[in-house]
C-alpha cells in the first residue's frame, strides 16, 4: 500500500514538471531550473585592474562607457602591481592544495629561486662571457617561455562510428591549452622522489621546458605525432 502510494506521489511529480517544462518552452520563459546564475546579473562588467587594459581602454575611449556601469568586484589575485602575472597567479591556483594559497605562493617564489640559483651558476661556470650573457637569468621570462613550449595545438577526441571508435584530432582552444601544459607541468613536478622537495623539482622542469626540452615537451611532440598519424580521421570531427 505504502509503495503504491509513493509510486503515484512520484508519478505526479514527474507529470507536473514535464507540464510546467511544456508551458516554460511555449511562453519563452527562461530555464529558471537549469541555469545558474551568478552573484552578479549580466549587466555588471568586468573590471579592469591591470594597467596595460587600463591604457587600452583609454585608447580606445572605452571609459567613457563604463562610467555609468555597474563593475564586479575585483577577485582577490587581481592587483595592478608591477610584479602581478596572470599566468602565475593560474599556476598558482592550480598546484593549490584545499585552499592554502599562502603555500602555493611560497612554493612558487621558492620554485623561482631554485631557477635563479641555478641560472647564475650557469653564468658563472660558463666558458666565456659571451656565452654567459646569452643565458636566461630571469625566472618570470623562463616561466613563461616553458608554459608556451608545452602548449599543445591538438588533442585527440574519441568518435564513434558504425560500432568503432576513432581517435580524431580536434584543434584545441587558446584557453584550454594553457590548462592542458600547465596541468602536465604540475604532474610532472609532482613525480619526485622523496629526497627531492617540489620546488626543486618543478625548477629543473620548467627550465628544461623553457629549453624545449624535458619530458613535458616530449609528451607535447608526442601528442601531436598521434594527431598527426590520425589525420585520416579529421572527417569525422564534422559528421
Amino acid at each position: 500500500m505504502a509503495m503504491s502510494v509513493i509510486r503515484k506521489f512520484s508519478l505526479l511529480r514527474i507529470g507536473l514538471r514535464s507540464e510546467f517544462l511544456h508551458l516554460r518552452c511555449a511562453s519563452g520563459l527562461p530555464d529558471v531550473l537549469t541555469r545558474s546564475y551568478s552573484k552578479y546579473p549580466p549587466s555588471y562588467v568586468e573590471p579592469l585592474y591591470t594597467q596595460k587594459s587600463q591604457e587600452e581602454a583609454v585608447e580606445v575611449g572605452a571609459l567613457e562607457e563604463l562610467k555609468f556601469k555597474p563593475v564586479k568586484a575585483a577577485y582577490v589575485f587581481q592587483n595592478n602591481s608591477v610584479f602581478h602575472d596572470p599566468l602565475v597567479v593560474k599556476f598558482s591556483q592550480h598546484i593549490m592544495k584545499a585552499g592554502q594559497r599562502s603555500l602555493a605562493r611560497e612554493l612558487m617564489v621558492q620554485t623561482f629561486e631554485q631557477i635563479k640559483r641555478i641560472q647564475i651558476k650557469k653564468k658563472i661556470e660558463a666558458e666565456s662571457p659571451e656565452e654567459g650573457e646569452m643565458i636566461e637569468a630571469n625566472p618570470l621570462k623562463i616561466f613563461n617561455q616553458a608554459v608556451e613550449n608545452c602548449r599543445p595545438v591538438l588533442h585527440l577526441v574519441p568518435v564513434k562510428r558504425g560500432g568503432i571508435t576513432y581517435k580524431v584530432p580536434v584543434p584545441l582552444t587558446e584557453k584550454r591549452s594553457y590548462f592542458v601544459a600547465i596541468r602536465w607541468l604540475k604532474e610532472a613536478g609532482r613525480e619526485k622522489f622523496r629526497t627531492v622537495h617540489f620546488p626543486e623539482k618543478m625548477a629543473k622542469e620548467l627550465i628544461d621546458a623553457a629549453n624545449n626540452e624535458g619530458r613535458v615537451v616530449k609528451k607535447k611532440q608526442d601528442l601531436h605525432r598521434q594527431c598527426e598519424a590520425n589525420r585520416a580521421y579529421a572527417h569525422y570531427r564534422w559528421s
